[in-house]
């Protein structure tokens, strides 16, 4: 009952805060009526002991539920301060449960935050904050046909991108297609960083990769078989699989199937994408999407708990207390967390300690780690689509993708060791904010890629 009822306030809470964005036809964002703000409390469901004939803690669909403490605190908090209750759940890597509240009446957002921050029941109180997507479709749209390439490439066959190989004695034999995808020779920015030559040491076999963003197509034909499971962290609604744009673009970039004789090849295209949907598409002819603290709480909380080992979050938007600290969190368990640069006022994620902030290499943004190429970037869309996509989300997916390659030989590579492996061989630029940034080269990549065979190759030898 109480998982009901928690989709039930999801779902006036995206409704006020959003209309109708997630529907066939979308309509323009709902005015919230009152300020909302995230609360947090003490969670330990499993030190109580319950009285007789009773659980002693209300469960919210597994095992982590709230504990009666918790929710009796939420509620005379809620009393205290005049607050109305819209959503709740508890957050296991946080050890914490978490109540949005709506203020009602007149009273300034900024005196109750600070009244709530400094009552010793509350161990968080932010503003849900909102975020948005950093990617958009390029004005250049090809006119593609995604099993067999464009009509030039059709009446004028162009030379296939070929793999060399040697026999025993070192002569070199006949050169084969590397990749029997029609667009491959659209796809610049993976001829920039050599990927062909990467694949022959690694293309992400047996790695997860957590993608936090819209829903994504998963019946796209370069797809098949590459996105393991979704979890949908907005209500269903009546939206299409057009409303899936950005996420699958996202995935396409890091996983779109290799020779399979159609369309693209993704970075690294034996991993395997798991989605955890947290933004909502804001209209059907846009890449534009939106999240807030609350689905996104929602989201990263349940890929900590999934166990993926590198999360790709290709948007922005301000500071997060709540977000930052479920990062925080999931970097203590070894999770890589990959993210965009934006503007200045987009500091989430990649202001967070340990996010690996990525720019576009044509136009470095402030706070970038590394830059890859993300201008005109040929990628999946909706119903088997194909189109070019610019943006610092298109870099953070092409980062992400290359650290699959790089966990795909070595498994057990910190965030640490894996930005020490690609910026030896990197070569520098300046970024905006007159930082150095590392821009992701087809050197860095085969460097990396060269460590881990040779180190499993002498683990192997003792």
């Amino acid at each position: 009952m109480h998982a009901r009822l928690d989709r039930a306030l999801a779902l006036v809470l995206l409704v006020v805060l959003h209309g109708a964005a997630w529907a066939q036809a979308p309509s323009p964002p709902l005015p919230a009526q009152d300020p909302l703000v995230v609360v947090t409390f003490a969670n330990q469901p499993h030190l109580s002991t319950p009285p007789a004939g009773t659980t002693g803690r209300r469960y919210a669909g597994d095992l982590y539920g709230v504990s009666q403490t918790a929710h009796s605190e939420s509620h005379r908090v809620a009393a205290d301060y005049g607050l109305t209750e819209v959503a709740s759940w508890p957050i296991k890597a946080l050890a914490a449960h978490c109540v949005v509240y709506r203020v009602r009446g007149e009273r300034s957002l900024t005196d109750v935050l600070a009244a709530l921050r400094k009552d010793p029941r509350v161990t968080l109180a932010q503003p849900l904050q909102h975020f948005h997507t950093l990617g958009a479709s390029s004005a250049l749209r090809p006119n593609i046909d995604q099993t067999a390439g464009t009509p030039a490439q059709r009446d004028s066959p162009r030379e296939q991108p070929v793999a060399t190989a040697q026999t025993p004695d070192g002569k070199a034999q006949a050169h084969v297609p590397a990749y029997n995808d029609p667009l491959y020779d659209l796809q610049t920015n993976l001829q920039a960083l050599d990927i062909e030559a990467a694949h022959s040491r690694s293309q992400g076999a047996g790695v997860r990769v957590g993608l936090i963003d819209t829903g994504v197509d998963a019946r796209h034909p370069d797809l098949r078989g590459r996105v393991i499971a979704t979890h949908s962290f907005i209500p269903s609604g009546t939206r299409t699989i057009q409303a899936y744009r950005h996420g699958t673009a996202m995935a396409g970039l890091i996983a779109a199937v290799a020779n399979n004789g159609i369309g693209i090849v993704g970075i690294a295209p034996l991993a395997r994408i798991e989605v955890f949907e947290a933004c909502w598409q804001l209209s059907l002819d846009s890449d534009a999407a939106e999240c807030n603290t609350f689905t996104l709480a929602r989201a990263l909380a349940a890929a900590l708990d999934s166990g993926v080992p590198i999360v790709n979050i290709s948007i922005g938007g301000p500071s997060d207390p709540l977000l930052s600290a479920l990062i925080a969190a999931g970097l203590k368990r070894g999770i890589i967390f990959v993210g965009s640069t934006g503007d200045s006022g987009d500091r989430f994620p990649t202001a967070t300690a340990g996010v690996i902030a990525v720019s576009g290499a044509e136009h470095v943004a402030p706070g970038a780690v590394f830059a890859v190429p993300a201008s005109h970037v040929l990628t999946l869309h909706p119903d088997g689509q194909y189109e070019f996509e610019s943006g610092t989300s298109v870099a953070a997916a092409q980062a992400t993708g290359i650290i699959a390659l790089l966990l795909g030989v070595d498994s057990h590579l910190s965030a640490d060791r894996v930005v020490s492996l690609l910026r030896s061989g990197s070569s520098e630029r300046a970024a905006a904010d007159a930082t150095r940034v590392a821009v992701i080269s087809a050197g860095s990549i085969a460097t990396a890629l060269d460590f881990g065979p040779q180190r499993m190759a002498a683990r192997a030898s003792r």
